[in-house]
């Protein structure tokens, strides 16, 4: 994924520190060239990697720290706010009645953003439309359309009208019952003026709230010349950078969006309409440096756990910690996991399971995981109502019947028993726990036990209100 080289490559260089009482300057200096390196490699701009590296030594060499804090987390923390002060704000974006126009060229992803867009404010209780008024692209009307029946959100579009102006002046007449009013227009290889004239004709008409461009990562610093471009031709709101699951030129687009002044709105890291992210610079460098983010991660398991009930409204989570843990009970927690995302993505959220764990494991550890959950769900398909329930019964005579049913080895049938029983033994050690029980393990998770702590020694990650360090 993309900037995975830059995090693993920084967290092993700051590892590097772990056991030292004082750091010297020479060790700075190793720490600078190492994301120095890992920087260019990530496609920044080389006098923005120099300024940046300057102020880490400065900072690291003159600045004292706090007291009882380590000279690795330190320095940590000084990467960490410096990174965050390279890619600024998020773009201020309300969850109220509004209208948004997309602009980009060819094959940023407009069409693909627009029905993430819209997915996401519903899932933030919002009713949001998709208008598509491109009318120069073969497809763009089918690809909007069906898009938008995967975000299951409203649409209007005309494949028979040429002008674009007059879809959207009737695209708004037709969804004016939406609260976000989503409009997609047309691209070009490049920002012509016959591009520039579309969209400003289009903008008189809508009269969006917001402007927002969206950017391919994999243009790297060119992103800087073209929000640039953008910005003086119809004036930008924001930038949606998409396609970060796939490129190693993603540090490059992300730090040349906030050399123009602008902010980021969205990240698009996936396919599918719910591969989208609420940018915010303190979370997203916060996982790039293998500290977790509670907050998107809060946020993922929230909307995984409502839609899994919302398919089966007779589950409840809670009850898994009540009375028996069934083999339907794990296969709703693992329909909620796969909701989340994928699960190389939901690690990283998590503190202490991120960044230096995962660095350790193989590179296909990841896809092996999830095709062992896919196996296992094809395996519970070949069980009985009652096996399900009573896992326990399953004997060898049963394994062979559901192995032969489920085509899977004998052995995944014993994986997946096996697992169920491991995880039915962590459930009992949560029963009857109270909520300063529940608090403490958090604390724990988060790293708050100190410098020894399952945190991996960053004390107070996760607490407070701007970041892991809780400023």
């Amino acid at each position: 994924m993309v900037l995975d080289n830059l995090g693993s490559s920084l967290r092993s260089t700051l590892d590097n520190l772990r056991g030292k009482s004082r750091i010297s300057e020479e060790d700075i200096d190793d720490i600078v060239k190492e994301i120095q390196r890992s920087l260019i490699q990530a496609d920044v701009d080389i006098s923005l990697v120099q300024e940046l590296s300057d102020s880490i030594k400065s900072r690291a060499l003159d600045e004292e720290p706090p007291a009882g804090t380590s000279p690795r987390d330190w320095v940590l923390r000084i990467v960490y706010e410096e990174l965050v002060d390279l890619l600024g704000e998020s773009t201020e974006l309300p969850l109220e009645e509004q209208t948004i126009m997309l602009a980009g060229l060819y094959g940023s992803g407009k069409t693909t953003t627009a029905a993430k867009m819209a997915w996401w404010f519903s899932k933030k209780g919002l009713r949001p439309a998709i208008i598509q008024t491109d009318t120069d692209r073969p497809g763009a009307y089918d690809q909007a359309k069906q898009m938008a029946e995967n975000a299951e959100v409203d649409f209007y579009g005309d494949p028979d009208e040429d002008d674009p102006t007059v879809i959207a002046e009737e695209g708004l007449a037709a969804t004016e019952d939406a609260d976000v009013q989503i409009v997609d227009t047309a691209g070009r290889d490049g920002l012509n003026r016959e591009l520039i004239d579309q969209i400003e004709d289009i903008e008189r008409v809508v009269d969006p709230d917001r402007n927002l461009l969206v950017l391919d990562a994999a243009m790297g610093q060119s992103a800087r010349d073209q929000a640039t471009e953008f910005e003086e031709s119809i004036g930008i709101d924001g930038v949606i950078i998409t396609k970060l699951d796939g490129t190693a030129k993603g540090g490059g687009a992300l730090a040349a969006v906030n050399e123009t002044d602008s902010t980021i709105a969205f990240l698009g890291t996936g396919e599918t309409v719910k591969d989208i992210e609420r940018f915010e610079a303190s979370g997203f460098v916060s996982r790039l440096l293998g500290m977790g983010d509670l907050e998107q991660l809060t946020e993922r398991v929230e909307r995984a756990m409502t839609e899994a009930q919302e398919e089966d409204e007779d589950w409840e989570p809670e009850d898994i910690l009540e009375g028996q843990f069934t083999l339907k009970d794990m296969r709703k927690q693992m329909d909620a996991m796969n909701r989340m995302g994928p699960l190389d993505q939901v690690m990283d959220m998590i503190p202490g399971l991120g960044g230096g764990i995962k660095d350790q494991l193989p590179d296909d550890a990841m896809d092996v995981t999830e095709e062992r959950m896919r196996d296992f769900d094809v395996v519970m398909d070949s069980m009985t109502e009652d096996e399900l329930e009573n896992p326990r019964q399953i004997g060898q005579s049963r394994i062979k019947r559901i192995a032969r049913g489920s085509g899977k080895p004998e052995e995944r049938i014993r994986e997946l028993l096996q697992q169920h029983k491991m995880m039915e033994q962590t459930l009992k050690q949560f029963q009857g726990m109270g909520d300063a029980d529940m608090e403490r393990m958090m604390k724990q998770m988060q790293g708050g036990g100190g410098p020894g702590g399952p945190g991996g020694g960053m004390g107070g990650m996760g607490g407070g209100g701007g970041g892991p360090f809780g400023d």
